[in-house]
C-alpha cells in the first residue's frame, strides 16, 4: 500500500537559499478532485505519474510510478490532457537530521508563496523545527497544489 505523511509550513525567511540547489518542477493535473489527484510531474530530466486519495490528516494514499521524460513532456504541453495553469515551481531539497526538508518556491500565478514540507516515516515522528519554518499549514486546503490551480496565490487579497 502507498502512503503519504507530510507535514507542510509555511517559510518566513530566505535562510534556507543557501542549504541547496534548486530544480524545476512542473505539473499538471489530469485530475483534480477532491477525492483523487492524478498528476504528471517532471523535475530536471525525471518524470512520474502520481495518484493521490483523500488527506486524513498529515496522511493520504499515494502511489507514483516513473515514466518517460517525453511523454510527460507531451501530457503538459498538448491541450486537453492537463488542467491549467499548470504548477510551476523550484524546489530545494535540505536534508537536515533524519529528514529532507523540501522548500517550494512557486512561479507563474502563485509567485510570492513559498512552504516547506516533510515527509515522515510515521504520524507521530518528531520534527526539529528549522528557525526558517513558520506556521503550519498541513491540514490547509488552500495550500495544497490542485487547490492552486483554482484558486492561484495572485488571486488570494482579491
Amino acid at each position: 500500500m502507498g502512503q503519504e505523511i507530510e507535514r507542510k509550513f509555511l517559510v518566513t525567511s530566505d535562510a534556507w537559499r543557501v542549504l541547496g540547489e534548486p530544480v524545476c518542477i512542473r505539473q499538471g493535473y489530469l485530475c483534480a478532485g477532491p477525492e483523487r489527484v492524478v498528476r504528471v510531474r517532471t523535475a530536471g530530466d525525471r518524470a512520474w505519474l502520481t495518484i493521490k486519495g483523500v488527506n486524513f490528516g498529515a496522511t493520504r494514499r499515494e502511489y507514483e510510478y516513473p515514466i518517460p521524460l517525453g511523454d510527460a513532456t507531451e501530457l503538459l504541453e498538448i491541450d486537453g490532457f492537463c488542467e491549467r495553469p499548470l504548477i510551476e515551481k523550484r524546489r530545494t531539497r535540505i536534508p537536515l537530521g533524519e529528514i529532507v526538508w523540501e522548500v517550494d518556491e512557486f512561479l507563474g500565478d502563485n509567485q510570492g508563496l513559498v512552504v516547506a514540507e516533510v515527509e515522515l516515516r510515521d504520524p507521530g515522528q518528531p520534527v526539529a523545527l528549522p528557525d526558517w519554518i513558520g506556521a503550519e499549514v498541513t491540514g490547509d486546503a488552500r495550500y495544497y497544489n490542485n487547490h492552486l490551480l483554482a484558486h492561484p496565490f495572485s488571486r488570494w487579497g482579491k
